[in-house]
């Protein structure tokens, strides 16, 4: 026959149970030593009292001088029955040397002989012990009567061993009520306290919490999300591993405890951590990432804690930056079609109007100007990617009005790039200074009403809008410096403008200057802002490459004139 399995108690109940168990335990213990210290005590007590009593009547000069006369009992059975009476003893028994007694509480026991030990009384000692006489068991006192020197006589005073432990009876039912008590109410604490940590465990077991956690750690350690838990007063509750790896926090450092403030993160996540209303897919920047924040208030009564989760941006943050450079060079090629459709269409009238040498002229020309722009390109810049850069910001540029220029000293050697920085990470911060160059070169050429010089290969004159590249790597770093003929910026904003959110082109931008400083930072580099020459911004951005040495000689002595050198003109 099989038994029905089953669960097991939950923890409350197994806590219950033994904490019963052990008071039980401790109140049983406290019962009999209480027991067995008020038995000890109670013959104590019964030894000391018929002690003094036995004591007083020895000493009694009436009792002397009863004894002294022809019938002692006469006068001594009606004192000591007094005495007897008075202290509550059982028995006050006078007897002469012989033991003969001359009182007794049993009158027909007057006479006959003591049952009980007198050698130590007879030897001038007063002694204690339990002997069973007359009355049964009983703790009694043996004491001599001196009269001078001589002993005429002894007392012994005894109370039964019934009723001490009637006494002890009596005291032991007191005892029995007050650990009962003790027993209920410890019981009725116990149940209470574990009825609350059954609602807080949910009535599981030891088992089934001690695998309730291990899943916990298991989730938080597999899950590849970010989860910060702070309490009430923004301390760090619980952070996984990938909230860590998201806040730049290395798994050494201990951060349960510590307050949101002391992570040392940007000013406006750190804000959107600590807010007390609920935040929704907000994009913030760490030193080295893109994160999407979604915070909720833990909110029972009063404010327990706020739960925030962290998203991952970089990756698709970069993708995005990539499509939109792809749907430039889209755009760019678009209109280099366009244009290249208007062109043909002139060569064929041309010819239809037999211009012959005239439709080869223009031909010509065209076909060597855009020659200029991918030799002098591709000559400068040999990294491909950074190439097809420039020359599809060119075009788009050239839609704008703005005129790209790559400095003289630009130079990349094909494989001069390393593997770090990463091509992505290069488009990143090259295409997003580029974009904002140009358009606040077109911002400051459509306000001072500047008009775009025709399509030449010959340097861009004064105030037309330009901007100007500079690319160069040797053995140590990779520079590349963006500078434009816009407005500039104020130097109280320098510092401002790599914050997210930062923009003076209106709301939903601010995001492409954060990005630059922070693939720069990713790499190990730097980015600087001063004044253009030519009375715009101009950013510097220095990223290391290694220990490798190009063949054109050292970064600083190749661009120490950048800035006064002539530039040659790159247009779409």
């Amino acid at each position: 026959m099989r038994f029905p399995r089953t669960r097991p108690r939950s923890l409350a109940g197994q806590l219950f149970a033994m904490q019963v168990v052990l008071i039980a335990a401790v109140v049983a213990g406290c019962a009999v030593f209480a027991y067995v210290s008020g038995s000890a005590q109670a013959e104590q007590t019964a030894a000391r009292q018929v002690r003094a009593a036995a004591l007083a009547v020895a000493d009694s000069p009436s009792v002397r001088e009863a004894i002294r006369t022809p019938n002692p009992s006469a006068v001594l059975q009606p004192y000591a029955e007094q005495v007897r009476r008075d202290t509550g003893i059982a028995f006050v028994t006078i007897m002469d040397t012989e033991r003969v007694r001359w009182t007794h509480p049993d009158a027909s026991l007057i006479g006959e002989t003591f049952l009980g030990h007198t050698e130590e009384a007879l030897a001038g000692e007063t002694f204690t012990e339990t002997y069973t006489g007359t009355l049964g068991p009983s703790i009694r006192v043996v004491t001599p009567v001196r009269d001078g020197d001589r002993i005429i006589g002894l007392v012994s005073a005894g109370i039964t061993v019934d009723r001490v432990s009637s006494q002890v009876r009596e005291q032991l039912g007191a005892l029995a009520l007050a650990a009962g008590g003790a027993l209920a109410l410890g019981g009725i604490g116990t149940y209470v306290i574990n009825a609350r940590l059954r609602r807080h465990t949910h009535g599981m077991n030891a088992a089934e919490l001690s695998r309730l956690h291990d899943y916990h750690q298991a989730t938080l350690h597999a899950v590849r999300e970010g989860l910060l838990m702070l309490d009430g007063q923004r301390r760090i509750a619980l952070i996984n591993d990938a909230g860590r790896e998201l806040l730049g926090l290395g798994p050494e450092a201990e951060a349960v405890g510590r307050t949101v403030d002391e992570l040392s993160l940007p000013a406006p996540l750190t804000g959107a951590l600590l807010a007390s209303e609920a935040r929704v897919d907000e994009l913030h920047l760490t030193a080295d990432r893109v994160v999407v924040v979604n915070t909720r208030p833990v909110v029972g009564g009063e404010r327990r804690g706020t739960v925030v989760t962290l998203r991952d941006h970089t990756e698709l943050q970069a993708l995005t930056g990539e499509l939109d450079s792809e749907r430039g060079f889209t755009q760019a090629l678009r209109s280099q079609a366009h244009e290249a459709a208007n062109r043909l269409h002139t060569v064929v009238s041309l010819i239809e109007l037999g211009r012959v040498a005239e439709a080869v002229e223009f031909a010509t020309a065209e076909l060597e100007l855009a020659q200029v722009l991918t030799d002098r390109v591709v000559g400068a810049v040999e990294e491909p990617v950074l190439a097809a850069l420039l020359l599809g910001k060119a075009a788009q540029a050239h839609e704008r009005g703005v005129e790209l220029e790559l400095a003289e000293d630009s130079l990349i050697d094909d494989g001069a790039l390393p593997a770090s920085p990463t091509q992505r990470d290069l488009v990143t911060i090259l295409g997003n200074l580029i974009d904002n160059a140009v358009e606040a070169a077109a911002l400051e050429g459509d306000s001072a009403g500047a008009v775009p010089a025709p399509r030449t290969g010959s340097q861009g004159g004064a105030g037309r809008a330009r901007v100007t590249v500079t690319a160069l790597a040797d053995g140590r770093e990779l520079l590349l410096r963006v500078s434009d003929t816009g407005a500039g910026i104020r130097p109280e904003e320098a510092d401002e403008v790599f914050r997210r959110g930062w923009s003076t082109h209106g709301a939903g931008r601010g995001l492409g200057l954060a990005l630059v400083r922070q693939a720069a930072h990713r790499n190990g580099g730097s980015v600087e802002l001063d004044r253009a020459p030519e009375g715009g911004a101009r950013f510097t951005v220095r990223l290391p490459l290694g220990d490798r040495t190009a063949s054109g000689g050292a970064l600083g002595d190749r661009t120490a004139s950048v800035g006064d050198r002539a530039a040659t003109e790159v247009t779409a």
